[in-house]
């Protein structure tokens, strides 16, 4: 395994050797200057990020499920994308999951050793009884975290297709995957501290997967979040905008719509852009593959074209 000073991610970065001796402006410039970075170094790993999205899509589309696994900073980061999942596209809970070390007490506080155990990964990841029809994403700013290593052994044991994300290359934890992304955001400002630039590259990279596969499975319509889920007074807002800005009708007549349809964004438009009842218009959105643009077709035409599986 990789010695962790080799790592690039634990290098100096020449442009902070003497941030204890600068002004706040100076410091703030450094780490905003170091930043800038990261959005040139996720360009180049476009490409990696594609694949996953298509296995991902493809895996969902056939009842997988997508699970992060990480330890510290990259255990959050996959439990901060996971849990967002269901508000904003009404997904099911278990469908986006993030495993991490030490277990959800680790969220506020280390849990001290837990990301040193290949079998602890391995173990957390068998009780989520991973499928070859899920997808597991394996988080590492190091690339060498053994409890990320077990997990993605084991999940190639199952069949379960595997991705690595990682800030060093030739990382370990991309030997164990079928897909390695490999962001090389460089030294941090304080050194080691990948809670800084890997971290924000990860959490930029995670967005970049989860948001493009739901824009694939129909949960987004133009660019606006149409399977978000009403679950507050803020999302209750959110969802009367969203309609009355895609069907052009006032706020009163959207808000009169979705409380026809227990608030659900999807059929509502359907039902003020074709004027059909409740009913037809979830029947619409059922024959499109829950995609609006392809339900207010069917709809139009009186419900007769199946698109099937689009």
């Amino acid at each position: 395994m990789n010695k962790l000073s080799t790592l690039t991610t634990e290098m100096r970065n020449e442009n902070s050797t003497n941030i204890d001796n600068m002004s706040t402006n100076e410091i703030l410039t450094v780490i905003n200057n170091e930043d800038m970075k990261v959005a040139v170094e996720i360009q180049k790993v476009i490409p990696q990020i594609e694949k996953t999205v298509e296995t991902v899509y493809a895996a969902l589309k056939s009842g997988g499920r997508l699970f992060y696994v990480g330890a510290g900073t990259s255990g959050r980061l996959g439990i901060l994308d996971a849990v967002e999942c269901p508000p904003t596209f009404s997904t099911p809970p278990n469908l986006v999951q993030a495993v991490m070390a030490g277990g959800t007490k680790a969220i506020e506080r280390a849990v001290e050793g837990a990301e040193d155990s290949e079998e602890l990964g391995a173990k957390d990841l068998q009780e989520r009884n991973v499928t070859e029809l899920d997808v597991v994403v394996g988080i590492a700013a190091s690339g060498r975290t053994p409890y990320v290593v077990g997990a993605l052994k084991y999940a190639n044991k199952t069949g379960a297709h595997t991705v690595s994300l990682s800030s060093n290359q030739h990382s370990v934890i991309s030997e164990f995957a079928d897909i390695n992304i490999e962001v090389l955001t460089g030294p941090e400002v304080l050194t080691g501290s990948t809670r800084m630039k890997a971290a924000t590259a990860h959490k930029l990279i995670l967005n970049m997967i989860t948001t493009t596969s739901m824009i694939k499975i129909g949960k987004v319509y133009e660019n606006l979040m149409v399977d978000v889920k009403v679950s507050n007074q803020k999302l209750m807002e959110r969802a009367i905008n969203i309609v009355s800005t895609i069907t052009k009708v006032s706020y009163s007549e959207a808000k009169g719509t979705l409380e026809k349809t227990n608030f659900e964004v999807k059929p509502a438009i359907v039902m003020i852009k074709t004027k059909v009842t409740l009913d037809e218009a979830k029947s619409s959105i059922d024959k499109a593959d829950g995609f609006v643009r392809k339900a207010i077709e069917i709809a139009l035409q009186g419900g007769n074209e199946d698109y099937g599986h689009i």
